[in-house]
């Protein structure tokens, strides 16, 4: 039961992590088709610091499930 818990939070957090790093503002490509390229005002960096955050910590949670699944499933 905890293993499918562990592959179902390791799923989704990997699917947020790649929607959450194509958020983020680049130089172009597909950043610039959710947003990423527009604006650069005030508002904007508050924005990005807080994408920043959030991108951490599912990243944190990824990468302890996967290491839970590996200890788990070894």
């Amino acid at each position: 039961m905890l293993n499918a818990v562990l592959i179902a939070v390791d799923a989704l957090a990997s699917v947020l992590l790649v929607l959450l790093i194509l958020l983020h503002s680049g130089r172009g490509g597909l950043s610039d088709f959710f947003g990423g390229g527009m604006g650069g005002g005030v508002g904007s960096s508050v924005a990005e610091r807080n994408l920043d955050r959030i991108t951490i910590l599912v990243g944190l949670v990824f990468g302890v499930a996967t290491a839970l699944l590996v200890v788990r499933l070894r």
